[in-house]
């Protein structure tokens, strides 16, 4: 069946479209490099999972991309945008990947709203937002070998930049290079979470997929070319 048309209630402030608009080129380049990438997080889910991960965020992504600028031509702010790019991730992408990509996207557009005006403390209580909804979801702690391993030290870092150079550009690249370091480390361990779980010894010595491709998409954000 075809999905809901994507309608703007109310335009966004002047501040929230901007925003918006920064949101809807990141996830252009998300799913670029989720695309790029999508036979290599595949194999890696192919080592204690279904294989299916890569495939997943790549329609994931996609979907989320097109809906974000759906969204911004109309005029939509940073909630609207992000409620209905998750929406359409965790359609298109299947799996429980994509429902906490969905649920991420949506929570952390609702800390933005539509009307406010997005400074730094509103982008490091967004990325909050998003971490939280992660971790309640998906209910896995740093350790479990899972997206959190990746995601926690991307918060943690963003937060902490954000607050001593007062720059989020550059704060973000510093998160996302904090990401793809904890991503890698993730190989050392042993999952206890979902259904690499099960097959467990069999993943150590390879990244957890779920958290590789956060820092993939972190450092995909992070680009302003």
């Amino acid at each position: 069946t075809e999905p809901e048309p994507l309608t703007v209630q109310q335009e966004g402030s002047a501040s929230s479209q901007a925003a918006a608009a920064l949101i809807a080129d990141a996830l252009e380049r998300v799913r670029d490099v989720l695309s790029a990438n999508e036979s290599m997080l595949g194999d890696l889910d192919a080592v204690a999972g279904d294989g299916d991960h890569g495939a997943g965020m790549a329609r994931g992504s996609a979907a989320a991309a097109q809906a974000a600028h759906e969204l911004v031509a109309e005029g939509a702010g940073a909630q609207t945008t992000l409620a209905g790019a998750g929406a359409r991730w965790t359609e298109h992408s299947g799996g429980a990947s994509g429902a906490l990509w969905g649920a991420a996207l949506t929570a952390a557009g609702n800390s933005l709203g539509d009307d406010r005006h997005v400074d730094n403390a509103a982008a490091v209580a967004a990325v909050q937002a998003f971490v939280d909804s992660v971790i309640n979801l998906g209910k896995a702690n740093v350790g479990d070998k899972t997206i959190v391993d990746a995601l926690v030290p991307f918060t943690e870092a963003f937060a902490t930049a954000v607050e001593s150079s007062g720059d989020v550009s550059q704060a973000w690249q510093t998160a996302a290079a904090a990401s793809e370091e904890a991503a890698a480390g993730t190989e050392a361990l042993v999952p206890r979470m979902g259904r690499a779980r099960v097959l467990g010894e069999r993943s150590v010595g390879s990244p957890d997929p779920g958290a590789v491709s956060f820092a993939m998409a972190a450092q995909a954000a992070a680009a302003t070319d």
